[in-house]
C-alpha cells in the first residue's frame, strides 16, 4: 500500500468504540437495576437519541423524564471517551510507522468535536494527525457526500490519487469510493455486509496487525 496522505474514520476504524453505541439501552437499564430485554439495543439502534431513550424508558420502566434519561446517556458517552476508549489493535504502531515515513494523517469523523478529541487523547493516537474535521463542520454527513473527506485532503495539500482513506462503515466507503479516493476497508463487527466492504475497497484489513506481516506501507516515489 503506497500513500502519501491518509484520511481515517474514527469511530469502529481507529477506535474500538462501536460497542459502546451498541449497548447504550441496556447499560442505561441496568444501571436503573432493570431486567433488559433481549432485543432492547437492536431495536433502539434504528432510533433516533430521543425516541430510542422513551422506548427504553417505556419498556424497561425507567424512573425520571425522557430529557433526564437523554443527560444521563450522554454522560455515559462522555465518560467512555474521556476515559475508556481504547485504539483497536495495531493502530500505534500502524499510526507509527506511517509518521516515520512521513505520511500526513488526518481523522475525519461524524462524531462531535469535544468528544473526538477527548477520544484520541484517551486512546494515545491525537497526535498522529495534523487535524481533525467532523461531518457537521463539513455541512454533509459522510452518507450524502464526501465533502468531509474532500476538506481533510485539501488541509492535507494532497490529492486523491495519493490519499487512501480508512472506513469501516460501507455507506462511507461507498461515498470515497465513488468520489475517487483510494479506500481502505477496515473491519469491524458492527459492519455486516463485509462481502460488499472486501469488493469495493482497494485494500481490505481484518485488523491492522495483519498490516506488519505484509508489505511495508510507504509513501510513493516522485
Amino acid at each position: 500500500m503506497r500513500l502519501q496522505s491518509a484520511i481515517f474514520d474514527m469511530d469502529g476504524t481507529l477506535l474500538d468504540s462501536m460497542g459502546m453505541w451498541r449497548t447504550l439501552a441496556s447499560v442505561l437499564a441496568r444501571n436503573h437495576g432493570k431486567e433488559v430485554p433481549p432485543d432492547l439495543d437492536r431495536k433502539v439502534a434504528s432510533l433516533g437519541l430521543r425516541e430510542g431513550t422513551a422506548y427504553c424508558k417505556e419498556v424497561c420502566g425507567l424512573p425520571g423524564t425522557v430529557e433526564e434519561l437523554m443527560a444521563e446517556i450522554w454522560g455515559q458517552i462522555e465518560d467512555f471517551y474521556q476515559n475508556h476508549v481504547q485504539p483497536k489493535p495495531g493502530v500505534v504502531k500502524f499510526l507509527s510507522l506511517l509518521k516515520v515515513e512521513g505520511v500526513w494523517m488526518y481523522v475525519a469523523t461524524a462524531t462531535d468535536r469535544p468528544l473526538a478529541e477527548a477520544a484520541l487523547r484517551c486512546a494515545g493516537i491525537d497526535g498522529f494527525f495534523r487535524g481533525l474535521i467532523t461531518s457537521q463542520e463539513a455541512g454533509q454527513s459522510k452518507r450524502d457526500g464526501p465533502e468531509v473527506y474532500e476538506r481533510a485532503m485539501r488541509r492535507l495539500q494532497s490529492n486523491k490519487k495519493d490519499t487512501v482513506v480508512f472506513e469501516d462503515a460501507l455507506h462511507a466507503l461507498q461515498t470515497a469510493k465513488a468520489a475517487g479516493f483510494r479506500t481502505a476497508a477496515v473491519y469491524d463487527p458492527s459492519e455486516p455486509d463485509q462481502t460488499e466492504m472486501r469488493r469495493l475497497a482497494d485494500y481490505y484489513i481484518e485488523t491492522f496487525e495483519e498490516m506488519f506481516e505484509a508489505e511495508s506501507v510507504t509513501p510513493p516515489e516522485d
